[in-house]
């Protein structure tokens, strides 16, 4: 179940898509939103907050929060701290998301996987290439390691829905949080046969472990994403 501040969120960006709330007017204030959605101030901050960051309202102290003509990012942006899974993202976007399966198989891990995953040489590993589709366009080609006994069960066709779904309703595993790195990077050849980058392009690189509930990691990954498709941000507001 969303938090109740993602809920009001999704509300108010419907209101603006669809016009209700017109460009370059002010959004209700706080206060009344308050009584419509009957939460606190701090939650209605935390919606407004979201919106700020997305680019679709401008909120200055004083002076009330504006709709702005047009979201100010050229490309997909998504919260830098959000880890619930791209097919989450884009369905809460109503967007349509499709998943290629590149490589499926099992592995012994590499140094670097054993360290990321902190499992011995021993361990199998799935081994998982995934092109994901937006909108039918190559979007973000995911390079994923899982540990085979966190993840019991894994098929093609799970990979080709959601993985991270799988993990939470079927196998009953939740997600206690992740470490993420960010870096640009150079394009290389899977790149530039599935994101269709050229050899000069560079490409936004994403790695990231994922851990459990228990503390130990149940994902290591690699998402690379076109330039000019796909950045990260961080909303920082203070909701003093």
């Amino acid at each position: 179940m969303k938090p109740k501040y993602e809920e009001i969120a999704d509300t108010l960006r419907e209101r603006i898509k669809n016009n209700i709330y017109k460009t370059d007017t002010l959004i209700p204030n706080q206060t009344d939103l308050v009584k419509e959605f009957n939460v606190s101030r701090m939650t209605v901050k935390k919606a407004i907050g979201i919106l700020v960051m997305e680019g679709l309202l401008y909120s200055q102290r004083g002076s009330g929060t504006k709709v702005l003509n047009r979201s100010f990012w050229d490309k997909d942006t998504s919260p830098a701290n959000e880890y619930d899974g791209l097919s989450k993202q884009m369905h809460d976007r109503h967007k349509e998301l499709k998943s290629e399966v590149i490589l499926f198989e099992v592995e012994f891990p590499s140094k670097e996987v054993q360290e990321r995953l902190a499992i011995s040489e021993e361990q199998p590993v799935y081994k998982i290439i995934r092109l994901r589709i937006l909108e039918n366009e190559p979007f973000i080609l995911e390079h994923t390691y899982m540990p085979c006994d966190l993840v019991p069960g894994l098929t093609t066709d799970i990979l080709k829905e959601s993985i991270y779904t799988y993990i939470k309703e079927q196998l009953s595993l939740d997600f206690a949080g992740a470490y993420r790195n960010i870096q640009a990077d150079k394009s290389d050849k899977y790149d530039q046969q599935y994101l269709k980058c050229k050899k000069d392009d560079p490409v936004l690189e994403v790695q990231q472990v994922v851990y459990s509930k228990n503390g130990r990691p149940i994902e290591f990954s690699c998402s690379r994403n076109r330039y000019d498709q796909r950045s990260y941000s961080i909303l920082n507001v203070d909701y003093a």
